[in-house]
């Protein structure tokens, strides 16, 4: 349960940690993390704030050490997406991954996917299947 209150703390302030990061801190299988949230915020009547979307593309950009052109180029993607709304019910994390793997392909910076996957903490596959949908969905728009 503890572990799962820290979670909370984390949305509640802001801060893009995922259950998974948090669990691994903690030395915490992130499946039991969640099920003490889904009982904290059930039981507690708790409105979690939804996460800031271009805190987890810095935070993914960051740690997969993206050049400031690259970054920038990727919040303002992020800006754009979250206007057309295309990013409601989208997880920010595998998200972010996509846009930072994307705004790398604009502006010729030389990450793979893995690099982008990795820094997320999703998989090369997530990635993939995310960044075809989303540019399908920004074509469309």
């Amino acid at each position: 349960m503890l572990t799962a209150a820290a979670y909370i703390a984390c949305r509640e302030v802001g801060i893009p940690e995922s259950l998974k990061e948090i669990g691994v801190a903690n030395n915490i299988n992130h499946k039991l993390v969640a099920k003490a949230y889904r009982v904290l915020v059930s039981e507690l009547e708790i409105n979690i704030p939804i996460s800031d979307p271009v805190k987890c593309v810095v935070k993914v950009a960051n740690k997969a050490t993206i050049n400031e052109k690259t970054k920038r180029q990727a919040i303002h993607i992020m800006d754009d997406v979250s206007k057309r709304g295309i990013s409601a019910g989208k997880d920010p994390m595998r998200l972010a991954a996509t846009i930072v793997y994307m705004s790398c392909m604009k502006t010729g910076e030389d990450k793979t996917q893995k690099d982008i996957a990795q820094a997320a903490g999703v998989t090369d596959a997530t990635l993939r299947n995310r960044f075809r949908d989303l540019r399908r969905k920004l074509d469309r728009h």
